[in-house]
């Protein structure tokens, strides 16, 4: 079998590597994958993005399944253009990707599919923003209605944060169209899980349970990232409260796509806040794997990642079963200087070359990359080209054996200006 997976993060090396542990799989093509994946075995990079282009890549390679990484494609209907092509992919269509696309889309499928969330109002006008402002409590949360690579929220602490935030979305327009219309929501108190669900459009799998740290430093501070770190499994969900949010949340967001002749098919990612009393909330949707919970999720997979896809794809999920690795795994990301507002690139990457030596003699850890690239003076040099540059993911019997591990092998890893957080999983050792 020949695989194509689209993207260039850790969560795409991570999809990659996976895959290709399959007896089933000769070889997977990341596009444009990044530094990492060319160092794979069985993976081959290739430097298309274009939708058309990708198009033809998998017809004149047949591709026998694609799989997509990151949002925007999605959002962009890729799944339409290959469906329409002839091609097997997983991945939901272009309207069901609305699910994250837009979240005024979204809270309004929710509303409608008595789906438990945070009230809000949407706004386009900037005075009437602020009006709203002046009428409810702080802390707020401000939202920009599109994609925004995980840096359109704004939870304002006060008033003039959160008026400060309408401005730079509404009147700056420092993020694009993205940001062109905005959500202001209820601020919801409680512990933040990601759960991550395989669908067919009816039969569903639910992954491993994970927990992400969304914010830049330590003590959950500082700004909103694409995500600093994770583990897996959260001790936060349990088993009943599985059960209450496959029942309240994923299968009436499954059914509900399903009942507007737009079957869900893909991974379906549930951001939710679960408050002191066991109340649970949807903070947002995701029309994909998340990033880093995919590294540690897939870390702990023991089933044929291949056998999963294909069986999303080809609407027989009710004829498989998930296994996991009954170990925990966790992630520290080591994000470039000046992440999130202004990345700096081309920072050599030190230690490299020993750790991943290291990783080819055991399967309990794995260095992912994502902003990651090659030295064009010097092909053996890999140097930093984006916000998040490594992912590192161990396998421990405890959270805190995984931590351990994944914090000692970052020790022999460094570039100048790295950020990394030095408290991830510290929620899942209090449990």
């Amino acid at each position: 079998m020949k695989l194509l997976v689209i993207g260039s993060g850790a969560r795409e090396h991570a999809i990659a590597w996976k895959l290709a542990q399959s007896p089933q799989v000769e070889t997977v093509f990341v596009a444009p994958g990044n530094a990492g994946t060319a160092l794979e075995s069985r993976l081959k990079n290739v430097p298309v993005t274009a939708i058309p282009d990708l198009v033809a890549f998998a017809q004149q390679e047949k591709i026998d399944l694609t799989v997509v990484g990151p949002e925007a494609p999605l959002t962009e209907g890729i799944v339409d253009a290959f469906q329409a092509a002839g091609l097997k992919i997983v991945g939901p269509v272009r309207y069901a990707a609305q699910l994250e696309g837009s979240k005024s889309f979204a809270k309004a499928f929710m509303l409608k599919h008595g789906i438990p969330t945070a009230m809000s109002e949407s706004f386009r006008d900037a005075a009437a923003a602020h009006r709203y402002i002046g009428q409810h409590d702080v802390p707020i949360v401000i939202k920009a209605d599109g994609l925004a690579a995980g840096k359109g929220v704004i939870i304002a602490q006060t008033r003039e944060e959160a008026h400060s935030a309408i401005d730079t979305m509404l009147v700056a327009n420092k993020l694009g169209a993205a940001g062109s219309q905005i959500l202001i929501e209820e601020y919801l108190a409680g512990e933040e899980a990601s759960f991550i669900v395989l669908s067919d459009g009816e039969n569903v799998i639910p992954l491993a349970t994970s927990q992400d740290h969304k914010r830049l430093l330590d003590n959950d501070e500082g700004p909103n990232t694409g995500g600093m770190g994770a583990y897996s499994p959260a001790p936060v969900i349990t088993p009943d409260l599985h059960d209450k949010i496959m029942q309240a949340i994923i299968m009436p967001a499954i059914r509900g796509m399903a009942q507007q002749a737009q079957p869900y098919t893909g991974f379906l990612y549930a951001g939710l806040m679960i408050s002191p009393h066991g109340d649970i909330r949807v903070l947002e949707f995701n029309c994909r794997l998340g990033d880093p919970e995919t590294q540690v999720i897939l870390l702990r997979l023991k089933t044929d990642l291949f056998t999963l896809l294909n069986h999303a794809a080809s609407g027989t999920l009710d004829q498989i079963n998930a296994e996991w690795d009954t170990r925990a795994a966790l992630c520290l990301v080591m994000a470039a200087h000046g992440y999130p507002d202004n990345p700096r690139k081309n920072d050599v990457i030190h230690g490299l070359e020993s750790a991943m030596a290291d990783q080819r003699n055991a399967n309990e850890f794995h260095i992912f990359h994502a902003g990651t690239t090659t030295s064009s003076e010097n092909r053996e040099q890999i140097l930093t080209a984006g916000g998040r540059v490594l992912s590192v993911a161990a396998l421990g019997e405890t959270i805190q054996q995984a931590r351990s591990k994944a914090y000692a092998i970052v020790k022999n890893i460094h570039f100048d200006g790295c950020q990394m957080r030095r408290d991830i999983g510290y929620r899942g050792l209090k449990s």
